[in-house]
């Protein structure tokens, strides 16, 4: 059996990134929306992000062991099946404009959806190239995903918004369940585990615990690994009220609360930001020769820009500052890929990345519905400065990450490096 080229890794890789974030997207410019529409406040609707993200937190862990226990294949199969069945159970919570207390059992579902992805495609990737002998750079690779996934969610996210305000907002519901089931097919088909061995046999508490040890001490206990991923709760906390927040303020700003298309124009502004933000990788590798460089300016100029949508009144200012964050986000998320992946053996790679999402999703459960508090009681321009107050904590913890002088920060580290196994 001849041994598959990297090429058709990636190929796998950047369709099942393509299905699923077009899946995902076409809810991202109403779900705010949405929430609203179903009788719930500011506060109650991003308390419902928060079960979301609380999900993530609780199941990140579990599915990272059955990734690395029963295979990636496997983990990725289970998640695009929970995920579809729980936006069916979101869209049910929705026509019954049922209590919260169903809105926050349907977030936690969708939350352990997400976690059956996160880690698993990661390291299914990483572990394949390897194994059919790829030389070239991580950070690349990462940016094709990526700028595939903001041509996903552009399409996606701007198509919802447009459906919804043709039809209604829960046909995009209906949309995302759909494309999720075709995903499911081309996974089950094209996706194999390749350069990993599923381990099999082994108690799944007893490997839980395990595996969260080893993720503890290969990620937390690694100064290099521990200041970037304490940094995650306070930009990815923040990414996620800033991002939903932005379809009402939008709307606010624009002056018009029926205009569902305008609302997706924030989930369109940081499609093209994830595509100009892969782009940009190649363009970043020369003008900077460390890694944490990027994640710090990305972080500290992310803030302010930030803090300009919270000071602005005017719209095209207000969508102006949008876009610059979501760049300096998009920016980001590659090099910080390759940065870790670069620190972390294979066989624990999906747990310790499930592990860096918990802590990112962490952040989520708190920020989220405080900063919503924060929109009900002082309206959304204030809680867009606290929004930036907060992302700018993460600053002082990246700087400590870079004064750790990590093998893996140079810019043009190799894909793997000798990392000991604990």
């Amino acid at each position: 059996m001849m041994k598959p080229q990297p090429r058709r890794i990636q190929t796998v890789y950047l369709s099942l990134t393509l299905l699923n974030t077009l899946a995902a997207s076409f809810i991202w410019g109403i779900n705010t929306l949405f929430l609203l529409d179903a009788g719930l406040t500011n506060t109650e609707a991003f308390a419902a992000n928060a079960f979301f993200t609380a999900g993530q937190v609780l199941f990140e862990v579990p599915t990272g062991v059955v990734a690395d226990v029963w295979g990636r294949r496997t983990s990725y199969l289970l998640g695009t099946l929970t995920l579809a069945l729980s936006t069916l159970f979101y869209l049910l919570a929705w026509q019954l404009r049922a209590p919260f207390g169903l809105w926050a059992v349907t977030s936690v579902l969708l939350g352990l959806g997400f976690t059956f992805f996160s880690g698993a495609t990661e390291a299914w990737l990483v572990d394949a190239l390897r194994f059919t002998g790829f030389t070239g750079s991580l950070d690349t690779v990462f940016a094709r995903g990526q700028s595939i996934g903001g041509v996903a969610m552009l399409v996606g996210s701007v198509s919802g918004g447009l459906v919804a305000q043709a039809t209604s907002l829960g046909v995009p519901y209906l949309l995302r369940a759909g494309v999720l089931g075709l995903t499911f097919v081309v996974a089950f088909v094209f996706m194999k585990d390749l350069g990993f061995t599923p381990q099999r046999g082994q108690r799944p508490l007893q490997t839980m615990q395990q595996l969260l040890t080893t993720s503890v001490n290969l990620g937390l206990r690694n100064p290099s690994l521990r200041w970037v991923m304490l940094a995650a709760p306070f930009t990815v906390g923040v990414s996620f009220y800033a991002f939903y927040a932005m379809q009402p303020y939008l709307l606010q700003l624009y002056g018009d609360s029926a205009a569902y298309g305008v609302a997706g124009l924030a989930a369109a502004i940081v499609a093209g930001a994830q595509i100009a933000g892969g782009l940009a990788v190649p363009y970043l590798r020369r003008l900077f020769r460390r890694r944490t460089s990027v994640l710090l300016l990305s972080v500290v100029v992310g803030g302010l820009f930030l803090a300009g949508i919270g000071l602005t009144t005017s719209f095209p200012l207000a969508v102006l500052f949008l876009v610059v964050w979501a760049l300096m986000f998009a920016a980001q998320m590659p090099v910080r890929q390759a940065y870790m992946n670069a620190l972390i053996p294979s066989q624990q790679r999906a747990t310790v990345l499930s592990f860096d999402s918990l802590l990112g999703s962490s952040g989520g459960v708190v920020i989220q519905p405080a900063l919503g508090r924060v929109a009900d009681v002082w309206g959304y321009p204030t809680s867009y400065l606290a929004s930036a107050a907060v992302q700018l904590l993460a600053a002082p913890l990246l700087l400590l990450a870079r004064r750790q002088r990590s093998e893996a920060d140079p810019i043009d580290t190799p894909q793997e490096l000798h990392v000991p196994s604990l």
